[in-house]
């Protein structure tokens, strides 16, 4: 049995982390941080897992070795501790910014502040499974991959390998828990309801890391709050380098993606689920992927869909934590989702 700790577990990731582990026949989870709530029952902050756990949240202090830790911490504090965490723990998956950039350069380019430990950066493996499994199983450090960064990276893979993408407008609307569980002016009820709120209409900081992995070609970003909790949606207007038919995009996408557990083509001819729907994915890791050609142009329009807490956080991070130990995949990812919801 392999023993895990979660840190910063309080949060909507910590949450669905421990969600998804609690039931993972392969592993225990031996302790789960909070520093508000040290010494309290996960169910305080986490109702939905009432009954099926007993544990409470510690504080960073008392965490003692285990064999994987998942770190969920605010942006800049893995860095700051993250020779404490390494003494813990052989294995660590974190699922914040701090070592997703290779480059230092690029880090304080996208967040405005220089790296405090720019000689780890590119220590950690990227967390997408699907374009670095191999690397991801031999890696005892995981920098998982941002939410919108997946979708989106997701979306345009298949065709940035091939070379077919001059350019792309990436317009990403996002449910409120890709803010967090700390309230503020912009997620007050009567603020955040009805919204449709363009939020970073430039400058996304994960733009950074759809370059890294994709490159080549010029990348456009918007993100957008509607009213949703869950979900992520990613409209991506892809003017590629010369004119496809359907045909090739369609081996495209199945050449890379046939075998992948949690990537779905969606392309239907009729109905009102005709391209990928974020709501049919909560709770759930998959990605759906659709897309739609303009004919007489160069455009081709391709949508991508996901949970921002599951293939875009903790989901992706128990894929990641799968294949690290050789275990199958899918494991305690299985959920296909409901309907309706």
């Amino acid at each position: 049995m392999i023993r895990v700790g979660i840190v910063g577990g309080s949060g909507y990731t910590g949450g669905e982390l421990l969600r998804l582990l609690t039931f993972h026949p392969d592993c225990e989870v031996t302790q789960i941080t909070s520093e508000r709530f040290a010494g309290k029952s996960v169910f305080k902050t986490h109702p939905n897992l009432r009954g099926s756990t007993s544990l409470k949240f510690c504080a960073l202090t008392e965490l003692k070795s285990c064999d994987v830790l998942f770190l969920c911490l605010p942006h800049g504090e893995t860095m700051e501790r993250i020779e404490f965490f390494q003494a813990l723990a052989p294995k660590i998956i974190d699922l914040s910014a701090d070592f997703r950039l290779a480059d230092p350069s690029r880090y304080e380019h996208w967040y405005g502040r220089a790296h405090i430990r720019p000689d780890l950066l590119g220590s950690f493996v990227y967390g997408i499974p699907e374009l670095h499994r191999d690397t991801i199983r031999a890696a005892t450090h995981v920098a998982c991959a941002g939410c919108n960064a997946t979708a989106s990276t997701l979306a345009l893979q298949p065709l940035a390998r091939r070379g077919l993408i001059a350019s792309a407008v990436i317009d990403v609307k996002a449910g409120s828990s890709e803010g967090g569980n700390v309230a503020s002016d912009a997620s007050h009820h009567p603020e955040r309801s009805g919204a449709v709120r363009s939020y970073r209409p430039t400058r996304h900081r994960h733009v950074g890391e759809i370059e890294q992995s994709l490159g080549g070609f010029p990348v456009h970003f918007s993100a957008t709050s509607i009213e949703m909790v869950r979900g992520i949606l990613a409209t991506c207007h892809v003017f590629l380098t010369e004119p496809l038919e359907d045909k090739a995009v369609w081996g495209a996408f199945r050449e890379d993606y046939a075998k992948e557990p949690f990537i779905r083509i969606v392309k239907e001819r009729s109905g009102i689920y005709r391209y990928p729907e974020p709501k049919l994915l909560s709770g759930t890791n998959f990605c759906d992927i659709g897309f739609e050609s303009d004919r007489g142009s160069n455009r081709l329009v391709i949508i991508s869909a996901i949970d921002n807490l599951m293939k875009g956080a903790a989901g992706q991070a128990v894929q990641c934590f799968n294949i690290m130990h050789g275990l199958d995949e899918a494991s305690a990812l299985t959920f296909p989702g409901l309907h309706p919801i």
